[in-house]
Formats: structure tokens, sequence, C-alpha cells
């Protein structure tokens, strides 16, 4: 097949609107190459497309309208192409959905131009008033970055005028530049620290595997505090001196400030960025660059797998085991495995870099899929927390409070010695689930495996796999105490307030990603607390990740528990994994951590695991039990998700699909449900959920799209296939 088209003949092309075929169209004027971006004509519209072969013509020539335009950036390489389709077919998602995430980037049809921009300058103002002052914030805030008019008065919340009375004192520097300058080259030679021996030994095998030319993954393993970043920026630098580019995911926007710096003292020049806290200006420039392979690296947020990169050589997965590397709406995709494919088309390295690897990953270095390298000591002074585990049934603690004397008094020991102490919550997505708080019992499901769950407006306990129901019991079945069952699981709010009541000298951060308007509020909060302006933190997930807190001495778990059995098959992997990385935030600098889970059940082996720091013995017996059960990494899953206004509607469709399920039973599945997902209500619409289980071999995809496409939906109901769904909300 060629890969150019003359003018007049037939292409296909893939357009980014929700159709479910290619469309016909005749090459412009000038020609057009396979994989060229254009404009082309659809109804009374103009829309985005991207040349994907050859037309079929199989309807009358006449009617074919030619493509409007083509766009002046690099045609999409054909890689990129074998990305998106595989993408789709894996994920079972429409190629034109894949299409939209592949060009996320504003105002890619206009023409290069110049453009007026403005950064910081030398000179200090002559008068500082609160207006000036927000702008030349935002200005040191981002580092020196270039900023529109438009863009500089939002980002500062002020007049234009402002900036141009700063721009007369020299403050700010005004410059013509073109719309989409290339990226400032790093420097591989440039900041390199000196390694520790296992660092230096992990960061040559990383060499010779870029070196090999060939696709590879390798799990980099280090506790908490050893030096991980520093090893895989080593790959990085071998990657830019074989003229490659290099791609650094992260889970969260709030650690992309810390890293930034961290990268720009390695290489000596900020790298491109893609991630929702950027500019527009930005994200067309870094889509722009990235094409035309003017931007040697790049880092970012899941998206940026998506980036049009002209040459990939390495991709790193940093804290590969995050739950936010899955996409939860829209096109639902794992942004871990989607990086491990992209680099198998692209002959490319992956390095996935973790302190408590996913059990996915450590399966796949037993199976010899993946290499692997262990850091075993940390960096310089700091040496891992003492972990203890304080027994909530022998502690003496009122009925609505959490906090057990125990922890009470290491908070106080920490604030007299002008440490930091740290409530983590194990909180974000998990249900409440029912103990029993003289026993530790949770009250479990009689057809199935799961917990059950209290919904307390109607007095029932539900499991969220099966559907099963049950009345709210009174006592607990297994020691029969009377009074004693609860739902486990205060919010930050409420732990702040009894921090509050406890300490009322206390300084107190609340630490929720709920409760911060943008990312940069956020980071300058972290920031703050980091130096010392707050005695106690609470928390929940977001504190577990990446933030370095020097005056840390102390973490208190206040529900080790939660997750521990909830209806969630990674429950006791992401509780294993959460606890490791909260108390790894313990005594990172000169001064010992420790680390106090509250628990009821201190036996539990996921517990006694975490207190001895035995990984091994956890991830072999964890894997014995998924092996057992036939489910992922072992076997395969797929969750399905009916949502609609009308409740009947979900629960109607959800029993049809159980009962006529013949193209799953043919490859050996199992349906599970309809049962009501645990958030049975978002925005209005009812949602129901099945679970679909198949052998590892099982082709689970052609069976799903053959098995959904036997229903008709009515117009308001919407079913979505989450293929290997890492949360069962």
């Amino acid at each position: 097949m060629s890969d150019f088209f003359h003018h007049g003949d037939l292409v296909a092309v893939l357009t980014t609107q929700p159709l479910d075929r290619l469309l016909d169209y005749k090459a412009p004027e000038g020609g057009c190459h396979l994989g060229a971006f254009v404009e082309v004509p659809l109804g009374p519209r103009k829309v985005l497309g991207v040349i994907w072969g050859p037309g079929v013509g199989d309807y009358d020539r006449a009617k074919i309208r030619p493509v409007f335009r083509v766009l002046d950036v690099a045609p999409m390489r054909e890689e990129m192409r074998s990305f998106l389709t595989r993408a789709a077919e894996y994920t079972l998602t429409p190629l034109s959905a894949m299409l939209r995430l592949g060009t996320r980037s504003p105002g890619l049809g206009d023409p290069p131009a110049m453009r007026k921009i403005y950064r910081l300058g030398a000179a200090e103002p002559d008068r500082m008033t609160k207006a000036r002052q927000k702008v030349l914030t935002v200005l040191r805030d981002y580092g020196g970055l270039s900023f529109t008019l438009r863009e500089l008065a939002e980002m500062a919340d002020v007049g234009t005028s402002v900036i141009k009375g700063l721009v007369g004192q020299n403050a700010i520097l005004e410059q013509e530049a073109p719309r989409d300058s290339p990226y400032p080259a790093l420097d591989p030679d440039y900041g390199g620290k000196t390694l520790s021996p296992d660092q230096t030994a992990g960061a040559e095998a990383l060499r010779a595997a870029l070196r090999s030319d060939a696709y590879g993954t390798t799990l980099l393993k280090g506790v908490t505090g050893s030096g991980k970043t520093e090893v895989y920026l080593e790959a990085v630098a071998e990657c830019l001196r074989m003229g490659r580019q290099a791609l650094v995911l992260l889970p969260e926007i709030a650690l992309s400030g810390e890293f930034i710096t961290r990268v720009e003292a390695r290489f000596g020049m900020r790298p491109a960025e893609w991630h929702s806290g950027v500019t527009m200006t930005e994200r067309r420039r870094c889509w722009r660059m990235v094409g035309q392979g003017d931007a040697q690296l790049v880092v970012g947020a899941r998206s940026a797998l998506f980036l049009p990169y002209q040459n990939l050589g390495l991709i790193v997965v940093d804290e590969e085991h995050d739950t936010s590397y899955k996409q939860e709406d829209g096109v639902l995709y794992n942004a871990r495995d989607m990086a491990v494919l992209r680099a198998a088309i692209n002959g490319a390295q992956v390095v996935l870099a973790s302190a408590t690897p996913s059990l996915e990953s450590w399966a796949n270095v037993e199976a010899g899929k993946y290499q692997r390298i262990t850091l075993t000591s940390r960096f310089g002074a700091a040496v891992m927390p003492t972990m203890t585990a304080i027994d909530m049934r022998v502690e003496n603690i009122p009925n609505n409070t959490w906090i057990s004397p125990t922890l009470r008094n290491a908070m106080r020991d920490r604030i007299g010695r002008g440490e930091q102490s740290l409530i983590f919550l194990n909180r974000r997505g998990y249900a409440p689930i029912t103990i029993c708080r003289a026993c530790g019992h949770q009250i479990g499901c009689a057809q199935c495996d799961a917990r059950m769950v209290e919904h307390r407006f109607l007095k029932r306990l539900m499991c969220h796999q099966c559907g099963e129901t049950t009345p709210l019991p009174t006592v607990c079945p297994k020691c029969e105490a009377a009074d004693r069952l609860s739902a486990v699981g205060p919010g930050v709010e409420r732990m702040g307030e009894e921090v509050e009541t406890l300490f009322p000298d206390a300084r107190i951060a609340v630490l929720s990603s709920d409760l911060y308007g943008s990312a940069r509020a956020m980071k300058a909060h972290i920031a703050e607390i980091a130096e010392g302006g707050a005695d106690i933190i609470i928390g929940t997930q977001l504190v577990a990740k990446g933030h370095n807190f020097p005056l840390l001495t102390l973490v208190g778990v206040i529900d080790a528990d939660l997750g521990l059995q909830g209806s969630d098959l990674r429950a006791a992997e992401r509780t294993f994994q959460l606890m490791r990385q909260v108390a790894g935030r313990a005594g990172r600098a000169q001064t010992p951590g420790e680390a106090m889970l509250q628990t009821y059940q201190p036996e539990h082996p996921v517990i006694r695991a975490i207190l001895a720091g035995d990984e091994e013995s956890f991830w072999a017996a964890e894997a014995a039990e998924r092996k057992a059960a036939g489910v992922p990494p072992y076997g395969r899953m797929a969750g399905i998700i009916l949502s609609s206004p009308n409740v009947q509607d979900v629960f109607d469709l959800g029993a049809d699909m159980a009962r006529r399920d013949g193209p799953l039973r043919q490859i050996g599945a199992q349906v599970f449900g309809p049962a009501p997902a645990p958030i049975a209500r978002v925005r209005g619409r009812h949602r129901v959920r099945l679970l679909v289980k198949a052998d590892k071999a099982a082709p689970l995809q052609k069976a799903l799209a053959q098995w959904a496409g036997q229903f008709r939906l009515p117009t308001n109901l919407r079913l979505s296939i989450d293929i290997d769904p890492q949360s069962f909300y």
C-alpha cells in the first residue's frame, strides 16, 4: 500500500466523532500522506480526522466530498495507529474515542504564528500592590514559564493593565515568540549525583537494556527513600544520549512540582509537561514538539501516553501500583498496561518503579516476563521506621471516637519534641463494612466471599458482588457481643474535630484532594506543611504518595483493617501497599520514625506481613489465594456497569443480560450479579453492575462484544465495559 494519496484518490478517514466506521473522502489538491491530520466536512460541520488508509468506494463516487484541508503537523506514525487500534480492541472502546485521546491538543489546526509572551524580568517594581504581587507570584511559582497576556491575567486573577504596568517597569519581559517553540535541549551529563553501589548497579542494568534497542520491561523496586528516582533518571539520561524520547508518568499532579525541580537539577533545563495543570498554550506546544522530535522528555499524567512521539525509547511509570493510573470514566484504560503495549510496539523499554509493586507486576517478574532490580538500602542517614500494631480489642476507647489512648500518648510526645505526626485514614473508595469492636469480626456474605456493606437508610446489609441482602444484626454473629457492631471509618472532617478536641493547642492540617480548588493550591499547602507549618497532619491516600515531610516522625493509621476483605479482590494488596507507603513517610531525615497501626485483627496475615516488613511472603500468599480463586492476575475479569435515571430499566436489563449469557458460557466464563453498584446513584443515575470472570487464556473481549451486542438499549441507558476493573464501586 502506498503511503501517499494523489489528488482525487479515495481515502478512508477516522474522525473523532462517535461513529462506528471509517468515512470515505477524496484526497485534496496536493495529495496527502497516510496518517495525515485533516479537517473533513461532516454534514454541515468541519471535523478533525486522520487518513487511515485507502477508501472503499462502495457507493456513488459523485457524492464523495473532498478532504477540506491537511493540517500543518507531523502525520500520525504507523506505530501510533497500531497502538490506538490495539488499545481500542483490548478495552472494547470505539476507535474514534481512542483518537480523541490522541488529539487532545487545542488549536491543532491553527497555522504557526508569532505572539507576545510574558515572563519574569530582573527588576523590582517601584511600588508593590496586591495585584502586582499576585502576577509576580504566579510567574515565580511556575519557575520561569512564559504565558500569553490573557493566560497570565486569568491565572493571577487581575486585569491586563496590571501586567502592562509591570512590563513598563521591566519587572516583566514582553517578547515576540513563535506560537510553538522547541523545548531547550536537556544535557544528560549535567547534574549526575554520586550513586550508592546498588543504585549504580541498577542504573547500569537499565542502561544496558536501553542499548539493546529492543522492547523490555523492568520492575525497579526499592523501599521508600532508597533513591529509585535517581536510578531511573540515569536511564532517561541514556535514552537522551541515544537521541530517543523519554516519558515519565506520575500518578498525581500534586507530585509534579517537586519532581520537575529534580529533573531540572539533573538535566539543566525543564522538561515538557503534560497534565491538567498546564495552560492550553503549553499543551498545544507540547503536542506539536513531541511530534516533531523537539521535546526530548515529557513528564505527565496518564494521558501523556497518547502523545505523538517521534522516537519513543523509554517509558517510566513511577509508583506503578497507584490506582490513579486507571482511568475510571470515558475510555476505561490502565496506563501501566498501555505503557507496556506502547513500548512493545515501539521497541522501547519500560521501567515500573515502586516501593510496593502491584501483584500483576510481581507475577510478571515471577513468570520471567519482566526483569527486576531491587534497591535494598535507604539513601543517606534515613532508616526505615519501626512498625507496631495497636490491638484495638484491648484499648479502652469510647464508641464514637477513633484515636486509641496509646496513639494519643505517642502524638503528645511528638508535639512536645517539636516533631510532626500524621493521622492516616484508609478511606477513599471503600464502602463502610460492618465490624465488631469486641472481636474484630467483619460480617461477610453467605452466598459469596465478599463483605456485606451497610445501607443505613434500608436498615439492611447488602453484598455488592451478588446482590444478597440481610437485616442489620444487633449482636455479633461470631462472639455474640451486643451493641458493639459499627460501620467502620470516619471521614477526614470528623477526624479533624476529634484531634482538635484532644489537642486544642496543636496546629492541625487536613489534607484531602477534595478540599483544594486547584493543583497549585494543594502543592503550596503541602510545601508549607513540609517546612513545619503544622504539628498534626490528617490525610487520606493523597499523603501516601511521594511527598517528603522531613519533620514527620510518627504515622498513626486509624483503620488498618478497612479494606482487608472488601468486595474488591485487591483489598489486601492495597492495604499492604498503603501501610508500607504511609509508614515510609516517617523518619526520612535524621530522626528515626515510627508507624502505629490500629487494628482489630493483629494476627491477620496481611497485618503481620506489614509489621515484619516481609514482602516476599505476603506476595507469595496473596498470589496463591488469587490463583486458587482464578482471579487476576491468574484469571480474567470484566465489570459491566449499567446506568439510567430509571432504576427499573437498569435492573431489568441487568437480569436479562445475566440470563442470556450464551456467548460467555461458550468460553467457560461466569457472570455474577446484577447487584447495585456500591455507589448506587451518581448524578441522578441509578447504577447496577455485573462481574464476568474467565480463565486467563479465554478470548474474553470477543465474547463480551457478542454478548453485549444482543441487547438494544433504551435511549437513556448507558452500558460500559471495564476490562480488568481496578475499583468495584
